[in-house]
């Protein structure tokens, strides 16, 4: 499974310039682990955040004009930092799998002279095998929509700094192509994943399409959809009924295994399953000790169906490769805090299991947490956010390492900036 091991944010909202883990020019930092917390008052920048990866993952699957005015965020000058003049910039740092190369991906997007959001940077490059040291070697490199695109798996032996002498190097080369877009508003990888002499595009732009940002709500899990089987939950949890319709129907056994565990974390529930009503569509039924008749997801708690939709989240049979949700313990008993973190970071550990992002304000998930998987956002004194992580102050670290929890520390405001 794939792990973003770091990841840069430019000018987008509050975020003027932050870097979570390890970049190809950096990697002397320690990478991001397979479960992240962020944590911090309100303001600083953690919706931000969540939003930003939201936000490259619509500009990868849509268009960059799309995605600003994408889930009411008002357009590009209303996500540019107040104040910044330049682009708003992502460098995303990631593995395929743990065998693989790393590889890296930067945007720039900015405005043209009528304001319409473009993408005025874009590059795509992995280390060569072998390498160790250097400049990694770039598939795709654009400026302005035209640039090139290398085709294929074969590399080149050396890369200039600048993209017109790199054009001319290859001038002669079979595995270049020349590539010129006509949106200039739609990123190349997007642009070019469809196209078969392309692999190394083509993964990367799965590897974006497949994120589960979840901006579940419980009214939302609540409504009738219509009924029919569908694989994966979507990011606001509406289609509940039809991700448990689907595993009904096609993997039993996982999930009898998936309610017999789900039943452990929520008291009283003995049995979940879907009636299909006359006019096709779908309720969701919980089925509680002690009543003959089931109870309906929409008379259940906002807890009950938050920690059901997380814990069916976490058994998908094809689980995304990054699972990113903010502030998951909104309406939760605080000891199911703790749970629910163990339950994200035994899935992320696991082969084939998510990456998982986590914001929260809440000090008995961060009990559950050890200082390397967790990061701290302020603002500076410019309005800013600034990030760091617990495992950075050695204080922190021994004192965890005494047997103190970390949230207790948080709370009693030994995290906080001197």
């Amino acid at each position: 499974m794939a792990r973003i091991e770091g990841f840069r944010v430019k000018n987008f909202k509050v975020l003027k310039d932050v870097t979570f883990g390890r970049l190809w020019n950096q990697r002397d930092r320690a990478q991001l682990t397979p479960m992240a917390a962020v944590i911090g008052k309100n303001g600083v920048g953690k919706s931000a955040l969540v939003d930003a990866f939201g936000f490259l993952a619509d500009a990868l699957t849509l268009s960059v004009e799309d995605a600003c005015d994408a889930r009411g965020r008002g357009g590009f000058t209303r996500l540019r930092t107040l104040g910044a003049s330049g682009p708003i910039e992502f460098e995303l740092y990631y593995r395929h799998s743990q065998r693989d190369r790393p590889i890296t991906y930067e945007i720039e997007i900015d405005q043209d002279r009528r304001g319409r959001p473009r993408v005025t940077y874009e590059r795509l490059r992995q280390r060569r095998r072998g390498q160790n040291r250097g400049r990694p070697f770039s598939f795709l490199w654009l400026m302005d929509g035209k640039g090139i695109a290398w085709k294929g798996e074969q590399e080149s032996a050396e890369e200039p700094d600048d993209l017109q002498d790199y054009l001319e190097m290859q001038e002669e080369s079979g595995y270049r192509e020349w590539v010129e877009l006509a949106n200039p508003s739609l990123p190349g990888v997007a642009a070019l994943a469809a196209l078969k002499q392309h692999p190394r595009i083509a993964a990367f732009s799965r590897f974006i399409a497949g994120w589960h940002l979840s901006y579940f709500s419980p009214d939302a899990a609540r409504s009738l959809p219509l009924a029919g089987p569908q694989k994966h939950l979507n990011v606001r949890g509406d289609n509940l009924g039809n991700v448990v319709q689907f595993m009904e129907r096609d993997h039993p056994e996982r999930f009898r295994k998936v309610i017999e565990r789900i039943a452990g974390r929520i008291p009283g529930v003995e049995r979940i399953d879907t009636e299909r009503t006359n006019d096709g569509r779908l309720l969701l039924r919980f089925n509680d000790k002690g009543f003959t008749d089931p109870f309906y997801a929409q008379q259940m708690s906002d807890g009950t169906l938050k920690v059901f939709c997380y814990l069916l989240l976490l058994e998908d049979p094809t689980p995304p490769p990054f699972l990113c949700i903010e502030e998951p313990e909104n309406g939760l008993y605080h000891k199911l805090l703790e749970t629910l973190a163990t339950e994200f970071r035994d899935h992320a550990a696991q082969r084939g299991g998510s990456q998982v992002f986590i914001t929260t304000h809440q000090p008995y998930f961060v009990n559950s947490l050890d200082p390397e998987e967790v990061w701290i956002l302020e603002k500076d004194a410019a309005g800013g956010s600034t990030v760091r992580r617990a495992s950075d102050d050695p204080v922190i670290t021994s004192l965890v390492a005494e047997g103190l929890p970390l949230g207790g520390l948080w709370y009693s405001n030994y995290l906080d900036a001197q």
